[in-house]
């Protein structure tokens, strides 16, 4: 029997995109006669380019924030964007050499340009096998996203679901899966669970650095002066600033470990009691299904507002975006024996689904094994009424 391939589609636009990407990769060849393949077609074409705009992406969040959010409400509302997409030619004749030279069976997109290129293609009079959009964004979802046919989009709740069908999304099509995360989230070990926080023992804090370098330090250093934490922090790839987060002064009843890059996020997560983090797609949904409660110290307006307006929907984490507010969340978490740490962790169990990768991944092979559908939706069934 010849194996299925399954090309997953990305972009490094945020690492939500190449975090999913990689779990489905992963589900997917848990899957028996199947091949996937992570496809970055942006780098691939202009890696210069690409780099440089995403410099661009984030200097523009971290230090206009307000202009990405205008262009993000623009994207949203434009009657234009197709015409958009196609000044991208180059893009698309690229994705045609793809899928020539690939022949997939399935395409999974988790960046939401990939569906704007197939409809180019598709406009072109050439087929496209069935395109399936994993949405990273939650409840305030853009258009981009759904302005274009899909064979199937897999969001992570119910609330983006109804929030899709709303604007016109065929809700057939739609499928509440979860974000696809790491296996280590399914198949955590018994130990990967912080100690109850009301027993006397460390309250274990995990600081995450995605933000702007003085936002960073001034958090990190009102954290580590909490007396009776066990602080972690991960400072990425610059040396230079893990040094001098970690010789930030700290009480002695409080613990400092500084990581620079790390592989280890999943276990941290399931280790600690609070993360600090920027409501980025892939840590908010990574530390739903750790159940590590999130306080979130910075939102992108616009893209990531959602995935703050989820954690406060089932009360699972909290806004503090000061160094002061983020020292007195931390404080109330753990304040009367732990209650609202409690409330926080059990409102994750409710948005937790950490088998998701392989949960899409069987779905997108069963209607694949039934001959995958139409490579667009036909006339009477539209992908959105949308004003894209």
């Amino acid at each position: 029997m010849t194996p299925r391939r399954v090309l997953v589609l990305t972009a490094s636009y945020g690492e939500g995109h190449n975090s999913a990407a990689r779990a489905l990769v992963a589900g997917l060849q848990r899957q028996p006669g199947v091949t996937a393949e992570k496809v970055d077609l942006f780098a691939e074409v202009a890696p210069r380019l690409d780099r440089l705009s995403r410099q661009l992406y984030l200097r523009v969040i971290n230090h206009a924030p307000a202009v990405w959010a205008g262009f993000y409400g623009w994207l949203d509302r434009t009657p234009h964007l197709r015409h958009f997409t196609a000044l991208l030619p180059q893009y698309v004749r690229a994705f045609e050499r793809l899928l020539d030279e690939k022949k997939p069976d399935a395409l999974c997109a988790t960046y939401p340009v990939y569906g704007w290129l197939a409809e180019q293609v598709r406009r072109k009079g050439r087929a496209v096998p069935p395109l399936y959009v994993v949405v990273t964004d939650a409840l305030t979802i853009n258009a981009i996203w759904f302005g274009v046919p899909a064979q199937r989009w897999f969001v992570t709740d119910a609330g983006s679901a109804q929030r899709m069908i709303d604007r016109g999304v065929t809700p057939s099509r739609v499928t509440v899966s979860g974000f696809p995360v790491a296996s280590a989230f399914a198949d955590r070990s018994s130990d990967a669970v912080p100690p109850d926080p009301a027993s006397g023992g460390p309250r274990r804090v995990l600081l995450m650095i995605n933000c702007s370098r003085r936002r960073a330090t001034a958090i990190a250093r009102a954290v580590v002066a909490c007396p009776g934490l066990a602080v972690t922090i991960t400072a990425g790839r610059s040396e230079d600033l893990r040094r001098e987060l970690a010789s930030l002064p700290h009480p002695t009843t409080t613990s400092v470990e500084v990581l620079g890059w790390t592989d280890r996020i999943p276990d941290l997560l399931m280790r600690h009691h609070l993360v600090i983090s920027k409501a980025g797609g892939a840590t908010t949904q990574e530390s739903i299904n750790a159940l590590c409660p999130m306080i979130v110290s910075q939102v992108v307006r616009g893209q990531e507002e959602g995935n703050w307006e989820l954690l406060k929907a089932h009360d699972a984490g909290t806004l503090a975006t000061t160094p002061e507010q983020v020292v007195a969340a931390i404080t109330a978490a753990f304040d009367h024996g732990a209650d609202q740490w409690k409330r926080w962790r059990r409102g994750l169990e409710h948005l937790a689904r950490p088998t998701a990768a392989s949960d899409i991944a069987r779905q997108i092979l069963s209607e694949t094994a039934l001959g995958g559908g139409p490579t667009s939706p036909r006339p009477s069934e539209p992908a959105a009424s949308s004003s894209v």
